[in-house]
């Protein structure tokens, strides 16, 4: 087995308003210590060998700049990247609510059957005396974007930092196998039909029933179209091939 084969390469970018920490998280993760002053980020690119789940890789982090002038950039760092963290700060509502704004950009850059991981991490938890963002207001995001892992850290503390990449990367490397991928899908859809059915039987708040009503969240949308991008016969036959090779840029490195 080649280096390439044993240790493969997976490209996260980390999102998310100026201010949250998306540096703090990224060189806490790749160089073991946390920065104290905060200094704009424009692109910083880092790599860390790891080993998950008894498995070694190789993350390769981008740390992008949160600025609303660096909206054009933003698109190749999205068009560049397989893994997305998508980074608030549980002290500020704006950045919270900022989050669908870079969830839609990736949807407008990513094509409609480009798959991608992507994992919601709320940062610095450990100043939670000036908490404006509750866990369940981040839990109910995380469902809302496709049920995607989501995460309360401390880049200060070394709290959930390792975790919340590492799961973006397992999603990575499933992305990269069709069937055990689809077999992902399937279990994520009979989780989130359990969680509608509890939702319904103790009585959901109207608002949330009426988006039950009117359709899917665009999160949930991206999920089923995945689904079917994934059938459980990927890659045993010809068109599969096919489909995986017009994918290739997103799935294989």
């Amino acid at each position: 087995m080649s280096r390439r084969d044993s240790n493969p390469l997976y490209k996260l970018i980390v999102l998310g308003d100026g201010g949250v920490g998306k540096t703090a998280l990224t060189i806490q993760l790749c160089l073991n210590h946390f920065v104290e002053t905060y200094d704009p980020t424009i692109e910083d690119s880092y790599r860390k060998q790891v080993v998950i789940d008894n498995q070694p890789a190789i993350l390769e982090v981008l740390d992008t700049a949160g600025q609303e002038e660096y909206t054009a950039l933003r698109d190749q760092w999205i068009r560049d990247g397989e893994g997305f963290i998508l980074v608030y700060s549980i002290t500020s509502r704006s950045s919270f609510s900022r989050i669908k704004n870079y969830f839609s950009q990736i949807q407008r850059v990513k094509e409609d059957d480009e798959a991608y991981s992507l994992v919601l991490v709320g940062n610095k938890s450990d100043r939670s005396g000036e908490r404006q963002v509750s866990t369940a207001e981040g839990q109910a995001l995380a469902r809302e974007l496709g049920n995607v892992p989501f995460f309360e850290s401390s880049a200060k503390l070394n709290i959930n930092t390792e975790n919340a990449f590492f799961a973006c990367a397992r999603k990575c490397r499933l992305i990269r196998d069709p069937v055990a991928y689809h077999q992902y899908l399937q279990q994520q859809q009979q989780q989130q039909q359990q969680q509608q059915n509890q939702q319904l039987q103790q009585g959901a708040q109207q608002g949330l029933q009426g988006d039950k009503r009117q359709g899917v969240t665009p999160g949930q949308q991206h999920f089923q179209s995945q689904l079917q991008q994934y059938p459980m016969n990927a890659g045993n036959n010809e068109q599969d091939g096919k489909k995986k090779k017009k994918k290739s840029k997103c799935l294989v490195m």
